[in-house]
């Protein structure tokens, strides 16, 4: 009797564990198919590096702020090809309770910093050295974009490059709405 219950007690744990990693891996997955469905997930939060301080910058501390986050790599074309675009747009909102936030991932600091002046970006950028905030946002590939309502809760993606001005403008006044 004894050695049956250690058994059931040692595959209810093992199948516990089994549940907890099933789950937690896809937490990306269910955050890409709800914002599919049309959800408003609320956006993974995080503590992260700022490339040009020796400061942390939180998503929680800018909650009440439409938040742009945007994923991006210096050795990523499609990346500098919507810079201009991001930078435009942040500086038509950025006295309007919007930050944009670019997160650098797979890049040495140096390199980002050099991005960050080619691309002559003002907002703030921070770095994901471990790219957990890559895997928590379930990204497939950068550039990526996701737009936080001041609840913060993610009301748009872009899952790709985009480089016209009128397309993020839109998505912020949308999130604006939210």
């Amino acid at each position: 009797m004894g050695r049956r219950v250690a058994v059931l007690g040692g595959l209810i744990l093992f199948l516990g564990f089994i549940t907890f990693v099933t789950l937690r891996s896809n937490r990306p997955a269910a955050l890409a198919v709800a914002l599919a469905r049309g959800e408003t997930p609320p956006a993974p939060e995080f503590t992260l590096p700022r490339l040009d301080t020796e400061e942390t910058l939180s998503l929680a501390s800018l909650r009440g702020n439409v938040v742009v986050i945007n994923f991006w790599a210096s050795w990523c074309i499609p990346c500098k090809d919507e810079a201009p675009a991001i930078e435009a747009t942040w500086q038509r909102y950025k006295d309007q309770g919007v930050v944009f936030v670019g997160v650098n991932v797979q890049d040495l600091t140096p390199k980002a910093l050099k991005f960050i002046e080619e691309t002559r970006a003002t907002f703030p950028n921070v770095r994901s050295g471990d790219n957990a905030v890559y895997r928590a946002y379930g990204l497939t590939g950068i550039p990526e974009t996701f737009f936080v309502s001041r609840d913060g809760r993610i009301v748009k993606k872009f899952p790709g490059v985009v480089t016209d001005p009128a397309q993020w403008a839109a998505a912020v006044e949308e999130a604006l709405r939210k």
